[in-house]
């Protein structure tokens, strides 16, 4: 069955669903998104996604055209409208149509639009045995060129790192900062357990400040599970104990081999496998009812 795309306001067919070639976020990447998750009839962290939605808007100075409890409430008339329980959803908001040139000016009004669909994102075998990453040559972009905290939709910087992976063989790549310190996968932030403790790289070396990202570590803090924030390299990545991506998309999902070094043993650690069953748990329920 064809799905019905909230654009601009008003559901539409798919095939319906068109964005005008003069569109800036097409043209030039001008614009944000979110990627949200819905699970048995709920919508998980959907405030935190409006807020972080608004906030990459306000950073590139985009008007998204709508309030926030509008745009909550056409995320939950899509999902109705395409009777969906569980679902991926991605909130796309550009710039609008313009003329040919750079200038925003010459965009009076912004395009939005709504797609919700289901999505499984790494083969059930990767959450239960794990996956290989690699380390790839593309640094992550700087905060002072395009600030990573920004949902952008000139993702480039993350498509190319995972050009680099794809030719390595693995499904997930590990981009550095300019520093060499780690930063994230491209399209998940990263977790290492060591001696029972674990850590994250902090917003300051050029990272998403991801939402699965803060609910891991809420359900660490729940576990009494000390969490620290700080810059690590990928020495403390190859002699952890433990290593986990998470992503909205990804969810938690355990990483055994960095660079062709095992992480410990080679397999899901404990503390991993307890923060994956839990998560389960919670985002199933809790969240803003969709019916």
């Amino acid at each position: 069955m064809a799905l019905k795309i909230l654009l601009n306001g008003k559901l539409v067919g798919e095939k319906d669903a068109k964005i005008s070639v003069f569109d800036h976020g097409l043209l030039y990447g001008d614009g944000v998104f979110e990627g949200i998750r819905a699970y048995s009839g709920k919508v998980f962290k959907l405030k935190e996604h409006i807020d972080r939605l608004y906030d990459s808007a306000r950073y590139i100075m985009l008007k998204i055209p709508v309030s926030k409890r509008k745009m909550s409430e056409d995320i939950l008339k899509t999902l109705r409208a395409n009777s969906l329980k569980d679902a991926y959803i991605r909130v796309v908001v550009t710039r609008g149509v313009g003329d040919l040139g750079l200038d925003p000016i010459k965009c009076p009004q912004a395009t939005y639009f709504v797609i919700a669909d289901r999505i499984a994102l790494y083969p059930r075998e990767f959450y239960e045995k794990g996956l290989k990453i690699c380390t790839v040559s593309t640094r992550r972009n700087l905060p002072e060129a395009l600030n990573p905290r920004v949902k952008s939709l000139n993702y480039l910087n993350n498509i190319l790192a995972k050009i680099e992976g794809n030719i390595r063989g693995v499904p997930e790549a590990l981009m550095l900062n300019n520093s060499g310190f780690v930063a994230e996968c491209t399209g998940d932030n990263v977790f290492i357990v060591k001696n029972g403790e674990i850590r994250t790289p902090p917003a300051s070396v050029g990272v998403l400040e991801g939402i699965t990202q803060a609910t891991v570590i809420e359900l660490a803090k729940k576990f009494r599970i000390k969490v620290r924030r700080e810059i690590f390299t990928r020495y403390c990545l190859f002699t952890a104990d433990e290593c986990f991506l998470s992503g909205t998309a990804a969810e938690i999902v355990p990483v055994i081999e960095v660079d062709n070094r095992k992480i410990a043993d080679g397999r899901p650690g404990s503390i991993t496998k307890k923060l994956m069953l839990e998560f389960r748990k919670v985002v199933k329920r809790s969240g803003t009812s969709i019916y």
